[in-house]
């Protein structure tokens, strides 16, 4: 069963971070992370960097069953954006509008997604980030070609954001403080929701920007935090500058004096309680790893995917399997219903060679053909007390009555014709579905020759006649059969 892992992925133009994190107990412990790059490549590309990742993934043994990817602040834009309604709903289903306006030009090529700053009695004041969807597609491409579909595609910004939040800002105090970040290439400034009561804020207030290779790192960051106090109206408020440099390129001393803020440094791998010794980029680290972050929450993300491909992964396989299965029992069904339509072909084949047979013999027996309307069945039963009838002549127990009555009315016409003339006494008869046996005597052998005479006149064979004397009588004993 592949464990509840979460991986978090950082893509920027030529680097990615991966962090794959594993839910315990009440928050989450970090199994593995690396970096690659595809600077060195011949053609650095989206692709080639997916195919480095699932490498990554594929020697280190990491498994997952959710992705999560942030997107570099190059690849997207961040606007204030408000609208009247409240409700995130009716935010969602308007707020396309609301950004083509703000922007004045058209957005059909355009994903975007957003998260709520602050709401009041007039509506909601929005954080929108725009990309071109043809990035994000690509993106989603060259990793889903490695079987790695992202839940979310979230900017940077959102998933470091995230991170602060989570590991550092809820340990720090009541007073506001701003989190800076430098990496290579872009710089991130973040100022948490004070606590409950505090302000409207329902988020951070986030900002990024790009920072060139040959910048004042000191001067950029003194330009930017002094902008983004004065965009969030909230200077006075703020009171601590936390930040973090990749390059150590930044003066804490002149950052302090030139922003009228107490500055401290930010340890981004002691917040997140780990320490990685392979050249991860800190500010990376803490991108994919607050990326990873997200799939622990179940409320709004600020997630490109819902706009310009809503992530089905989960339901594309439930409907994957219904297909199989549906297709699995049809094939089964069919295959079910040919055998049985082939055995009942191959009995009702058999059927009828018995039927045509037992035609040919039934009318054989009975020297008639069998009706169509009467069925095998019946005729067998027929055929039965045929074979009955036949076995009780050959016993000589047959019971025709129609032959019987025929033998003995021409044996009874021939006594009435011969009985005066002869003085025939019959002392028994014995009368069989084959013969009869008589047994009797007349006045004299003369009368007894008349006697057979007149049955074989009556249409009867006399068969092997007995005689014998006695007491002056000639007795005789016969059988007697119809002529053939």
């Amino acid at each position: 069963m592949q464990p509840k892992n979460y991986l978090g992925i950082y893509i920027s133009k030529d680097t990615a971070t991966a962090v794959c994190v594993e839910p315990h107990d009440k928050g989450e412990k970090i199994i593995d992370c690396f970096s690659v790059t595809a600077q060195h490549q011949e053609q650095p590309g989206l692709h080639i960097l997916a195919n480095l990742i699932a490498q990554g993934c594929a020697e280190r043994n990491l498994e997952f069953s959710d992705v999560a990817v942030a997107l570099d602040c190059a690849t997207f834009m961040q606007h204030s954006i408000h609208s009247e309604f409240t409700d995130q709903k009716q935010i969602a289903a308007t707020i396309r509008f609301d950004t083509e306006e703000a922007l004045a030009t058209d957005i059909t090529e355009i994903a975007l997604t957003f998260e709520i700053i602050s709401t009041d009695e007039n509506g909601s004041t929005l954080n929108v980030f725009t990309a071109q969807r043809k990035i994000l597609s690509e993106v989603l491409l060259s990793l889903q070609q490695h079987n790695i579909d992202p839940i979310t595609i979230e900017p940077d910004i959102i998933c470091l954001s995230r991170f602060i939040n989570n590991k550092i800002a809820a340990d720090e105090s009541r007073q506001q403080t701003m989190f800076a970040m430098l990496s290579r290439s872009s710089g991130y400034l973040i100022i948490p929701p004070a606590p409950a009561g505090a302000d409207s804020r329902k988020s951070s207030i986030v900002r990024t920007f790009l920072v060139g290779p040959k910048q004042n790192r000191t001067e950029l960051l003194t330009r930017e935090v002094l902008m983004t106090t004065a965009l969030s109206q909230s200077r006075g408020s703020i009171n601590t500058l936390r930040f973090f440099d990749s390059a150590g390129a930044v003066d804490k001393t002149i950052l302090s004096e030139r922003t009228s803020l107490e500055t401290a440094d930010l340890e981004l791998l002691d917040a997140a309680r780990q320490s990685y010794t392979d050249g991860t980029n800190k500010v990376d680290f803490a991108i994919a790893h607050g990326a990873a972050l997200t799939l622990f929450e179940k409320e709004h993300n600020v997630n490109f995917r819902d706009d310009f491909s809503p992530f089905q992964g989960k339901k594309i396989k439930t409907l994957n399997s219904l297909k199989f299965a549906a297709v699995s029992v049809t094939v089964l069904l069919i295959a079910v219903g040919l055998y049985f339509q082939t055995q009942l072909f191959n009995v009702n084949r058999d059927k009828k060679k018995i039927h045509n047979k037992f035609a040919q013999e039934y009318s054989a027996v009975t020297l008639k053909k069998l009706p169509d309307n009467v069925s095998i069945k019946h005729a067998v039963r027929d055929l039965g007390s045929l074979q009955r009838k036949i076995e009780a002549q050959t016993k000589g127990l047959d019971t025709d009555q129609t032959s019987i009555l025929s033998k003995l009315k021409l044996v009874l016409s021939a006594f009435n014709k011969c009985a005066n003339q002869t003085d025939l006494n019959i002392k028994m008869l014995s009368i069989t579905s084959q013969n009869i046996t008589i047994t009797g005597d007349t006045s004299g052998r003369q009368k007894s020759i008349t006697f057979f005479d007149q049955l074989r006149k009556s249409g009867l064979a006399v068969d092997r006649p007995n005689y014998n004397l006695e007491g002056g009588r000639d007795g005789f004993s016969i059988t007697v059969t119809l002529k053939k």
